[in-house]
């Protein structure tokens, strides 16, 4: 049974094409199972539509819902349509976010750490003229935050848990026991990470996270699941096949997904 939990779509400013595009290309794809999970608004800020390239208007959030739904009941007994959205994790607003989410009848939710420090992780200038000591500190603050993300007890799912190393693969050999630290909190918190095809359209290639962290992953006994992360409908269900073998070599015997907040188990 193939799933796909991460797409986005026009809304949030950056991504191409409709909600409907995608559901087709996900029935196209073979795919049982497609949650739609844009950009959540910038709830905290003052603005109505904080960075327009980046996520959508607070005021575009509840057609985004109404629209997800109604095509949830329009494709019933062709695909199973999943409510998410892709949240941003900032811990000075999180209440603000909670009582907006829970005005709808999400699925799941993904937490996503964008910003550490308050600079963007894709930001490949924030490593510039750093020592190595001052590598690992960034490093462990962003850590921090996905640790934080995770005892918040919003989100289900957590994503692209490495994405740091997009356009900064040395990220991944800077050395800190915080990776092995954060699954261990992740796991006691009963949270799944995605495994993000997304990571090939960087300059890292590949996946988030690395199969090391997968590896480690399996060890703490952190769930997994899938996103594509897909910005276009052409990348729906990107390397599904690919990842569930690969999951298969590291040792996991199955993956998740969320419907109604409910875990579902799925065998690989």
């Amino acid at each position: 049974m193939k799933f796909d939990l991460h797409t986005h779509h026009d809304r949030c400013g950056h991504a191409q094409d409709k909600i409907r595009d995608y559901i087709e290309a996900a029935i196209k794809g073979g795919l049982s199972v497609i949650g739609i999970s844009d950009h959540s608004p910038y709830f905290g800020s003052p603005l109505e539509h904080a960075q327009p390239q980046i996520a959508m208007a607070k005021s575009e959030f509840p057609r985004y819902v109404e629209e997800v739904l109604a095509l949830k009941q329009e494709y019933a007994g062709k695909i199973d349509v999943l409510l998410g959205v892709e949240s941003d994790f900032f811990p000075e607003h999180i209440e603000i976010y909670k009582q907006e989410y829970a005005k709808y009848p999400f699925d799941y939710i993904i937490g996503s750490v964008h910003l550490s420090g308050g600079v963007s992780i894709f930001n490949r200038n924030r490593w510039k003229g750093l020592s190595n000591p001052e590598k690992v500190v960034h490093k462990e603050e962003y850590y921090r935050l996905i640790q934080e993300s995770a005892r918040t007890g919003l989100f289900q799912i957590l994503g692209h848990i490495d994405a740091m190393k997009g356009f900064y693969p040395a990220f991944s050999d800077i050395p800190t026991p915080k990776v092995d630290e954060t699954l261990q909190v992740i796991s006691d918190c009963g949270v799944a990470i995605e495994i993000n095809t997304s990571g090939k359209t960087k300059d890292v290639g590949g996946w988030y996270p690395s199969d090391e962290i997968l590896e480690r992953a399996l060890h703490y006994g952190v769930e997994v699941t899938f996103g594509s992360d897909s910005h276009v409908p052409s990348r729906v269900g990107d390397e599904w096949d690919q990842v569930r073998a690969r999951l298969k070599e590291i040792g996991f015997t199955h993956w998740v997904y969320y419907k109604e907040k409910k875990k579902q188990s799925v065998q690989l």
